[in-house]
């Protein structure tokens, strides 16, 4: 059966375990084999055609803008305090940076923003140009965008709500699929099987030739 015929089944079936009270997401599992963690990371954005929800955003910039919480150059002093740097990284999902600002966000921030695989990145996440366009094109980049990266054999990433159209949750499932596929260094033979599953509900398994 195609993928694309199995993934429709999985979610009939997903769809037939209780609602939940809150609007559960869609995580696909890709299990993997023969690969080994240390020696083959895999550390990509996927763009998915459908976004799954909108991100906190905070950018560190020359000047402030409308557009996006910005954090300036003046204010960077305030985060020497660990206790406010823990609750900015709680509080936004992502972090952009202009690039001139760069050395001065890794010096300051990038302790606690790397770890938490939060620092502005080259492949999302740095401007060389500060304007409305640019930072809302950023923006809209960002929230259609998954990051993945590999720390155990099994990648599991979040693909959509439950309360998406189930086309939408199967081109994102594909998106996501493919570009790993492609990722992997033995492709096909690098995955174990599929799955996917709501928050609260049970795995379904996706069989692959």
């Amino acid at each position: 059966m195609e993928l694309n015929e199995q993934l429709k089944q999985a979610l009939i079936e997903l769809r037939k375990t209780d609602k939940k009270k809150f609007d559960q997401s869609v995580d696909l599992i890709i299990n993997l084999q023969k690969f080994d963690v240390k020696r083959e990371q895999l550390n990509l954005f996927v763009t998915v055609p459908h976004k799954t929800k909108d991100k906190k955003i905070c950018g560190f910039l020359e000047i402030k803008n409308d557009n996006v919480d910005t954090i300036m150059k003046s204010e960077f002093k305030k985060y020497s305090d660990k206790k406010e740097l823990k609750k900015l990284i709680s509080k936004y999902d992502f972090f952009i940076a202009q690039a001139s600002l760069m050395p001065v966000v890794a010096t300051t921030f990038g302790r606690v923003l790397g770890p938490a695989g939060k620092m502005p990145s080259p492949q999302l996440g740095i401007l060389m140009n500060v304007d409305d366009k640019a930072i809302n094109e950023l923006k809209n980049k960002i929230n259609s965008s998954l990051k993945i990266k590999t720390k155990e054999a099994s990648i599991k990433v979040p693909v959509g709500k439950q309360s998406m159209k189930d086309e939408e949750i199967i081109e994102n499932v594909l998106a996501v699929y493919n570009t790993v596929l492609k990722a992997l260094p033995k492709g096909n033979d690098n995955i174990r099987n599929v799955e996917i599953k709501f928050t609260m509900s049970k795995p379904q398994k996706i069989k692959l030739k």
